[in-house]
């Protein structure tokens, strides 16, 4: 979550404050659109930068979107 919180200040160039509310408004909307990504999404949001777990959460998120847009990831 951290570093999707980086990664919105720096390509917005808003605050930590603003991006990680941004974040979390996107991870809400996406929950509530797409309920079978939830505890995908809820792993991600609890997860530090560094733990397995939250990378393979963030590898299931990324695999989901893909799926949701039909697009195979890699």
């Amino acid at each position: 979550m951290n570093e999707l919180i980086r990664q919105i200040a720096q390509r917005t160039g808003i605050g930590e404050d603003k991006a990680r509310l941004a974040a979390e408004t996107v991870i809400s909307f996406l929950t509530a659109k797409y309920p079978s990504m939830a505890s995908n999404l809820d792993g991600l949001m609890q997860g530090g930068d560094s733990s397995q777990p939250a990378r393979g959460a963030a590898d299931r998120v990324k695999e989901s979107m893909g799926g949701i847009f039909g697009k195979k990831t890699a």
